[in-house]
């Protein structure tokens, strides 16, 4: 049989079936051995979790460094100890962050709540009574921002997210003439799934560029702000600074939380945002709440006592998910570099590894690797409602299993995409599709992300 790096598209009729063939045998050797693994969500593993259990010592006090007791009402911007802590780590004012409970998707449902029935500081009337909304959404991204519009029927218009960020002319050209065009989804480090950072000069343009909409507003969600793998740690662009300086202020409101630094499901949440946002938020936030939970608030802080804490604890972190990270890469290499049949990102920091696979089987993947007892996020679930127009996207998520589980999830991954694969390759040529192209199986591929 010919070199099996050979690429799968190069190979004669004869060795594309003795190349099925071995797939076909190594996939049942993989469903014989009965695994259990997930791979579905970005989740903290319990070694991570267990890097905080000193905060169910704490906190040690009742009061603030102002002497105000935590237990009780008050305080709906959170405590100050806190948010200055922030405010260093994400490059802002402590007058421009809100710590809130623990999770950021809540802050951040709750703003476009308010703007669906208030409308921003920037805002002419109520989003809900706009003809029409619409939110530009970079893929492939994250499924609960999408999930999230959706719920609101708020319609989603995709473009490009590369290496430095979304395609920013793209963006331009649609925010440029539409005043339907409300706001954008953006994931400015180590995005989720691809590991993207957005660079100075695109958040340069995200932030002054002309938009029709008075109250367009980047929704920028710093997930993953301080989850580095390598030393080389990226910072991410100073988008409220960028904005004001733009002549537009209120353009970014910004959400991060310690949900995957801390406790995942008992961390702290906050908002950034220009002073006037603030003010906004808070007004409408006072209706339904008479503070946060403050006692978490003065834990988190007697935890790292400063933003050094906060850098070294996830150098812990590091140390912990960054061999998972380079076991994906491993096994992906081993069994599929050479035969052109997927790509795979190599992220810096983040959750996630996105997998590119052969146009027209990332469905027969998943689906593969459940029959193999490997659960994967579902294909297409980085793009707005599940709709991947190629069929090619898989979000990993490394994370949560042990280190030797992942090597063994991700061999079994690299398998069920060489089968796919060679399903598909021989499909085409039985039915004349796709003789022109060695690297997708489809003779005219759907652009990934084009608006529409």
């Amino acid at each position: 049989m010919t070199n099996p790096r050979t690429p799968l598209a190069s190979l004669s009729d004869d060795d594309l079936a003795a190349f099925l063939t071995q797939q076909q045998e190594a996939y049942a050797a993989l469903q014989a051995r009965g695994l259990k693994l997930d791979l579905t969500r970005g989740k903290p593993s319990a070694a991570q979790l267990d890097l905080s259990d000193d905060l169910l010592r704490l906190p040690t006090g009742t009061t603030d460094r102002a002497g105000v007791d935590v237990r009780n009402y008050g305080g709906l911007e959170g405590l100050a100890e806190l948010r200055e802590l922030f405010a260093e780590l994400l490059w802002v004012e402590p007058s421009q962050v809100v710590a809130g409970g623990n999770s950021s998707l809540t802050m951040m449902y709750s703003t476009i709540v308010d703007f669906l029935l208030f409308g921003g500081v920037d805002s002419p009337r109520p989003w809900s009574q706009e003809e029409k909304v619409t939110f530009i959404c970079p893929v492939p991204g994250y499924d609960r921002h999408f999930s999230m519009l959706a719920e609101f029927g708020i319609e989603m218009v995709t473009v490009d997210m590369h290496d430095d960020g979304p395609d920013v002319a793209a963006v331009e050209a649609l925010v440029k003439d539409d005043p339907s065009v409300k706001g954008i989804w953006i994931v400015p480090t180590y995005a989720n799934p691809s590991g993207a950072i957005v660079s100075q000069e695109k958040a340069a343009r995200l932030a002054a560029m002309p938009t029709a909409a008075p109250d367009f507003t980047i929704f920028w969600d710093n997930a993953y702000a301080f989850h580095h793998l390598t030393e080389d740690e990226a910072k991410s662009a100073d988008i409220l600074s960028l904005a004001a300086a733009s002549g537009h202020p209120n353009r970014p409101i910004m959400f991060a939380s310690t949900s995957k630094i801390t406790f995942a499901g008992a961390g702290v949440a906050v908002l950034a945002a220009s002073e006037a946002n603030v003010k906004w938020w808070l007004g409408h936030l006072a209706m339904g709440s008479i503070g946060p939970d403050k006692v978490n608030h003065l834990r988190h802080v007697e935890f790292f006592r400063d933003a050094d804490g906060v850098r070294a604890h996830m150098r812990k972190h590091r140390a912990i998910i960054a061999p998972k990270f380079a076991a994906v890469a491993e096994a992906l290499t081993d069994g599929l570099e050479g035969l052109e049949v997927a790509e795979w990102t190599h992220p810096t920091g983040g959750y996630f590894v996105n997998l590119d696979v052969l146009d027209g089987t990332a469905s027969r993947v998943v689906a593969l690797a459940k029959g193999a007892g490997i659960a994967l996020t579902p294909a297409g679930s980085s793009f707005p409602h599940g709709d991947d127009p190629r069929d090619r996207n898989i979000r990993l998520a490394p994370t949560f299993p042990g280190l030797d589980e992942v090597r063994t999830a991700m061999a079994g991954v690299a398998t069920c995409v060489a089968l796919a694969a060679a399903e598909r390759l021989t499909q085409d040529r039985a039915s004349g599709v796709g003789a022109g192209s060695e690297t997708t199986g489809q003779s005219e591929p759907t652009t990934e992300g084009a608006p529409r």
